[in-house]
């Protein structure tokens, strides 16, 4: 089994591979393989990567299954201890893999973990897919170190630490292929957005760790395939998050957090509305319905994942509503937020 492979899924991304395959190259360990997944791209990606990055293995898949599926179906087909689930939008920066590996290669307990996320047009702001580590609140609203809601911290080294958190962003997830495999991968159902949270959640409801590395760094453009205005978007993060918690979240207090949820979305739904953001708020209402509609077949998956797991996980969840910290208290930084209440 070879060290690490480097996995970047690829559709109809040749601007973005132009851009940043020189720095990902550059900054590769000498141990690592850098791999393209293309779900089933209709420009000239591929034709791209055979003429100029002939080093660069590519695999190709079938169909455009999004984010999971397309990742899923490519990892089955690669022998690595590690993978590192690369966005291709993202830029990095010399020894970003290094200490990753070196962490995770020190504890067997941690099966995934992301590096310090910037944004790349203002290299000193933390970005909106990971910052600095994820973590979700009591009714599993996800947000980050370095980034509440669309507040976003300047990165002074206040986060430099190496630390356990709830969640490691997609945009560069480095995962344990061994607890990959045991969880079966990404759920599919998610399509894309969140999916990577689930994921975290279900291998810390399994018994690993995960973990943010501050001595890694890498630029994320963000929003390569969605950003984040696109309705489509706010339908897969609504639907994805209520799917989410259906899956995951402990027996105490279940249904009750499911049904307090569904108001807060609905509170959402009508901001958006009162914002002049219709399509936002049609977006809500479909996710609602996506999710009754596929209700039984995710309390199914929870029903089975429930035999293998001793104890529900709560680390990393703060228990209080950072929806009620942010917009009613004020409080913008993570730094603001009490620890206790982790």
């Amino acid at each position: 089994m070879q060290k690490v492979a480097v996995v970047i899924l690829n559709w109809n991304g040749k601007k973005y591979l132009e851009q940043f395959l020189p720095s990902i190259i550059k900054h590769n360990a000498t141990y690592a393989d850098v791999v393209v997944a293309d779900n089933a791209s209709t420009d000239d990606s591929v034709k791209f990567l055979k003429e100029n990055y002939p080093q660069i293995k590519i695999v190709i898949n079938n169909q455009n299954g999004g984010y999971a599926k397309g990742y899923n179906d490519a990892l089955k087909r690669l022998d690595y201890e590690y993978f590192v689930l690369l966005n291709s939008d993202v830029e990095v920066t010399a020894n970003w893999i290094e200490p990753i590996i070196e962490m995770m290669g020190a504890d067997k307990q941690i099966a995934a973990c992301q590096p310090k996320l910037l944004t790349y047009s203002n290299k000193n702001e933390f970005e909106y897919a990971g910052a600095a580590g994820g973590f979700i609140d009591k009714y599993g609203y996800p947000f980050c170190r370095g980034r509440i809601f669309d507040s976003y911290e300047t990165d002074n080294g206040q986060y430099n630490d190496s630390t356990e958190i709830f969640w490691a962003t997609g945009a560069c997830l480095f995962v344990r292929s061994s607890a990959y495999k045991e969880l079966n991968g990404l759920d599919e159902d998610f399509f894309a957005h969140m999916e990577e949270i689930d994921l975290c959640w279900r291998l810390k409801n399994k018994g690993y760790k995960i973990m943010y590395c501050g001595n890694s760094a890498v630029y994320h453009v963000g929003g390569g395939t969605l950003n984040k205005i696109n309705a489509q978007k706010t339908y897969l993060n609504f639907r994805n998050n209520l799917i989410l918690i259906c899956k995951n979240h402990a027996t105490e207090y279940f249904y009750l957090k499911i049904l307090l949820r569904m108001i807060l979305d609905g509170i959402a739904g009508v901001k958006f509305l009162f914002n002049g953001d219709i399509k936002h708020t049609v977006a809500v209402i479909k996710a609602h319905f996506s999710f009754y509609k596929t209700i039984k077949k995710t309390l199914l998956k929870r029903k089975e994942m429930r035999k293998n797991i001793k104890t529900f996980s709560r680390t990393g969840i703060f228990r209080k509503s950072i929806v009620m910290q942010y917009y009613l208290y004020g409080k913008k930084k993570y730094s603001e937020l009490d620890k206790n209440l982790f």
